[in-house]
C-alpha cells in the first residue's frame, strides 16, 4: 500500500523540498530545485525508483509508523517520535536555508530512553528513479564528526552521505545500522553538488540547525496576525514560505507531480512551477500578514519572467522566469496507487486564461496600498501594468481556458470577464490615486462595459445565480470570488443567490466542487452548445480552495456562524502537522491531489482573516 498523501510532513530549503513519510521514508526529493528530476521518486513508484528511511530496526514485516511528530514551534524542522519496547528514539529532520552552500538534507537521531536499535535504508535513484548511481565510499575513518563518507554519482548529479554510522552497500542500497542510548546524537546527512565539483564540505548538523531554527523564528515573529486561528494561519504561511524559491522570489503550486486528483484516475499534473494567479494570491495574505519583502521579490520576478511582453504572457513560468515547460509523461513509473500517466511538464503554459492579468494587476495594486516601498524599477512596474491593461482592452472578449485550464472547448468564463473588471478597476484606481499618465476615462468606459456584460450574460435571473460561462446553466465555484474581489457588494440579492446555488448545486458533504465533471461519452451539453465538462475522463475530489472561499462569503453575506462551522471543518481536514493537499476525496476521506498546496492554503488565511472580522482588501 502506498503511504496516505496526508501522512507525509514537507521539510525544505525554500528551493527544493522533501516528503517525510510517518514511517521515517523520504519518499520525495528533487534536486537541486522543486522543478528538478527527483532523486527520491518512490511517492510515485516503488522503493525501486528511490528512498531514504529511517527509523527503528524493525522486529518483524512490515514498517512502523513513528508514534508522535510534529514541527519544533513554528519551523520546518521536523520531530517524529518512535516507542519500542527497548526505549524511545526521536529523529529530527531538515533541510537548511541554502543560502551559498550545497542543498542538504539532514538527519538526526536523538536517544530518549533506552537502548533503541535503528536502520538507515538510503536508495539513491537519479532521473525519476530511472538512473542507479555509482556509489562508493570516499576515503577512510577519521577522528570525530560525520566520519563515514559515501558519493554517488550519475552523469550531471552527486550525493554525499556523511555519517558517524558505518555505512555498507546491499541489494543496491546503502546501509547504516547502529544503536541509540538516552541522550546520545547520530548525524546523517545527505548533500547535492553537480558531479564535476571537489567534493562539498561535511556538514556541521548541530551548527545548521540552530541556524534553522533561528531562521525560522526570526521569519515568524513579521507576522502581524494574532487572531483566533493564529496555529492554523502560521502553519500555512510557513508552508507558503517554503514553495518560495529564494533565488528569485517565484512561488511554485505545489513541491510536487501528478498526485492525482482522483486516485488511480489520469488528471495527474505537475505544479512545480509558478502560476501568475497562484503566486499573486500567495502575495495578498502574505502583504495582509506582514510580509513585504516576499512581495517585493515577486514583483521583481514578474518584471523579468514577463519581461515587458504581454501580449505573450503565460500563465506560468519556471521559478527562474523560464517559458518552455513542454509536458511529457514518465513511463517507467507506475503513479501513486496507479494513476498515471505521471507528468513532468505542464501544457496549461500555452494557454489563454484572461483572468490572470486580473490577478497580477490586483497583485500590484494589493502591493502599492499595503505600502511597499517602492524599488528603483518602479517605473517598470508602472510600464508593465500599461502594457497588461492595454493587451486586455484588446482581447478581454475573446473566449478563454478560464482559472480551471479545461482542456475542452474555450468558452466565455464569467470569472475571466469579472477579472477584466478587476483589471480595469484596479488601474483606474492607481492612476487616478498616484496621478499618473494613462487613459483614465476609456478604461472607467470598460470597467463599465464589462460590469454590465457580465450582469447581463453571465447571470440566470430565473435561478438568481451567476453561470460559469455566458448562456450556460452550470455553475462553477470561482463565481464565489464575485464578492471578494468587489464586483458586487456583499448584500446585493444576486451575489447572495450564486452562494445559495453554490451550496445547493456545486456542495458534496458540505464541501465544495469547482465545476460539473462529466466523463467523456455522458454526451452533457450546456445551453451554448458545448459540451459539460472539462475535456477529461474521471472525476476529482472536492476542492479546498473553494470550499474556504464559502466558509468566506458566508461571511460576508452575514452568516458568520455558518461560515466558521465550514471553517473549522476544513480545519479537521489538514494532516497532523497541518497541511492540505488541493483536494479531498468526501468517499474514501482522504487527501488527493499535489501536496501541500498554496492554492489551499492561502484561502485559509483569508478567511481567517476575515471570520475574525478583519477586513480582506
Amino acid at each position: 500500500m502506498a503511504t496516505l498523501i496526508e501522512d507525509y510532513a514537507l521539510i525544505g530549503d525554500m528551493q527544493t523540498a522533501a516528503l517525510v513519510a510517518r514511517d521515517g521514508s523520504v519518499d520525495w526529493l528533487c534536486l537541486p530545485r522543486f522543478d528538478s528530476p527527483a532523486v527520491f521518486a518512490g511517492l510515485l513508484g516503488t522503493d525501486d525508483h528511490g528512498f531514504w528511511r529511517l527509523a527503528p530496526a524493525a522486529r518483524g514485516p512490515g514498517r512502523t509508523a513513528a508514534a508522535r511528530r510534529r514541527y519544533r514551534g513554528d519551523s520546518l524542522v521536523l520531530e517524529s517520535e518512535w516507542d519500542t519496547p527497548e526505549g524511545t528514539v526521536r529523529v529530527i529532520d531538515f533541510m537548511p536555508p541554502r543560502r551559498h552552500a550545497a542543498p542538504c538534507l539532514v538527519r538526526i537521531v536523538e536517544g530518549v530512553t533506552g537502548r533503541v536499535r535503528m536502520s538507515s535504508a538510503l536508495r539513491m535513484r537519479f532521473s525519476y528513479g530511472r538512473v542507479v548511481p555509482w556509489v562508493r565510499r570516499e576515503g577512510g575513518r577519521c577522528a570525530g564528526g560525520l566520519a563515514d563518507r559515501t558519493v554517488a554519482v550519475a552523469g550531471p548529479d552527486s550525493l554525499w552521505l556523511d555519517t558517524e554510522a558505518e555505512t555498507y552497500g546491499s541489494d543496491l542500497t546503502t546501509h547504516a545500522d547502529f544503536t541509540v542510548t538516552a541522550g546520545r546524537r547520530v548525524t546523517l546527512a545527505l548533500s547535492w553538488q553537480p558531479s564535476h565539483l571537489a567534493a562539498p564540505p561535511r556538514p556541521d548538523a548541530h551548527r545548521l540547525l540552530c541556524d534553522t531554527e533561528r531562521f525560522w523564528a526570526d521569519w515568524i515573529a513579521q507576522c502581524s496576525y494574532t487572531g483566533r486561528w493564529r496555529e492554523a494561519v502560521v502553519r500555512s504561511l510557513i508552508t507558503l514560505k517554503a514553495l518560495t524559491y529564494a533565488p528569485t522570489g517565484g512561488i511554485v503550486a505545489a513541491p510536487t507531480t501528478s498526485l492525482p486528483e482522483e486516485l488511480g484516475g489520469v488528471r495527474n499534473w505537475d505544479y512545480r512551477y509558478t502560476w501568475l494567479r497562484d503566486a499573486a494570491i500567495t502575495l495578498g495574505a502574505l502583504l495582509r500578514t506582514g510580509y513585504r519583502e516576499e512581495a517585493r521579490r515577486w514583483r521583481e520576478w514578474l518584471l523579468r519572467a514577463v519581461a515587458g511582453d504581454a501580449q505573450n504572457l503565460q500563465i506560468m513560468y519556471g521559478v527562474a522566469g523560464e517559458r518552455e515547460l513542454a509536458e511529457s509523461e514518465l513511463g517507467w513509473l507506475p503513479g501513486y496507487e496507479g494513476s498515471r500517466p505521471v507528468r513532468i511538464g505542464n501544457g496549461a503554459a500555452d494557454q489563454l486564461q484572461l483572468d490572470v492579468y486580473g490577478e497580477v494587476v490586483d497583485a500590484l495594486w494589493l502591493g502599492q496600498t499595503s505600502g511597499l516601498t517602492p524599488d528603483v524599477r518602479d517605473d517598470s512596474t508602472h510600464i508593465l501594468q500599461m502594457k497588461l491593461m492595454n493587451h486586455l482592452e484588446s482581447n478581454w472578449q475573446e473566449p478563454d481556458e478560464g482559472i480551471w485550464e479545461v482542456r475542452g472547448p474555450r468558452r466565455h468564463f464569467t470569472h475571466s470577464k469579472v477579472m477584466t473588471w478587476v483589471a480595469a478597476d484596479r488601474t483606474v484606481r492607481r492612476l487616478s490615486r498616484l496621478g499618473l499618465d494613462g487613459p483614465v476615462s476609456r478604461w472607467r468606459a470598460l470597467r463599465d462595459e464589462v460590469h454590465r456584460e457580465v450582469c447581463a450574460k453571465g447571470y440566470d435571473a430565473d435561478r438568481n445565480t451567476f453561470t460559469q460561462s455566458y448562456g450556460s446553466r452550470e455553475l462553477d465555484a470561482s463565481l464565489l470570488l464575485i464578492p471578494q474581489v468587489g464586483f458586487l457588494p456583499p448584500d446585493d440579492p444576486r451575489v447572495i443567490g450564486t452562494v445559495e446555488a453554490v451550496q445547493r448545486e456545486l456542495c458534496e458533504d458540505g464541501f465544495v466542487r469547482r465545476y460539473p465533471v462529466a466523463d467523456e461519452g455522458d454526451g452533457l451539453f450546456d445551453g451554448t452548445g458545448l459540451p459539460v465538462g472539462d475535456g477529461l475522463p474521471g472525476g476529482e475530489g472536492v476542492f479546498l480552495a473553494c470550499s474556504f472561499w464559502l466558509a468566506h462569503d458566508l461571511a460576508l453575506i452575514g452568516r458568520p456562524a455558518e461560515g466558521r462551522r465550514l471553517f473549522e471543518r476544513l480545519l479537521a481536514l489538514r494532516n497532523d502537522v497541518g497541511l492540505l493537499a488541493e483536494e479531498w476525496d468526501t468517499a474514501r476521506q482522504r487527501q488527493v491531489g499535489n501536496f501541500p498546496q498554496a492554492f489551499s492554503h492561502v484561502p485559509l488565511i483569508d478567511a481567517a482573516l476575515r471570520l475574525g472580522g478583519r477586513p480582506v482588501l
